[in-house]
């Protein structure tokens, strides 16, 4: 296998994170506080939401969260990659 692009596979990742944080945004928003809880304790594994859950989120820390979630996904792909790639030249003999 190749050479990992760290930009690109950075970038898939950030909007990756961005596109499922706007999912949940509008799942909370759409289906309710009930459905809302019944989805997110059924993905969680046992973990019950229903005492921090908050459903009414302004438009700005929604806006913000989703920033933040691409920057941190961006720069988790790209160190991945960043490390893949050092191991792949680091194995290289010359």
């Amino acid at each position: 296998m190749g050479v990992i692009n760290v930009r690109k596979l950075g970038f898939a990742v950030g909007l990756t994170g961005a596109i499922l944080y706007f999912g949940c945004a509008f799942v909370m928003a759409f289906a309710g506080k009930e459905a809302s809880i019944f989805l997110f304790n059924s993905l969680m594994h046992g973990i019950d939401v229903s005492t921090i859950i908050k459903m009414n989120v302004p438009i700005g820390d929604m806006i913000l969260g989703i920033f933040q979630t691409f920057i941190l996904g961006a720069l988790i792909g790209s160190t991945v990659a960043s490390i893949y790639n050092f191991q792949l030249n680091a194995g290289v003999k010359k």
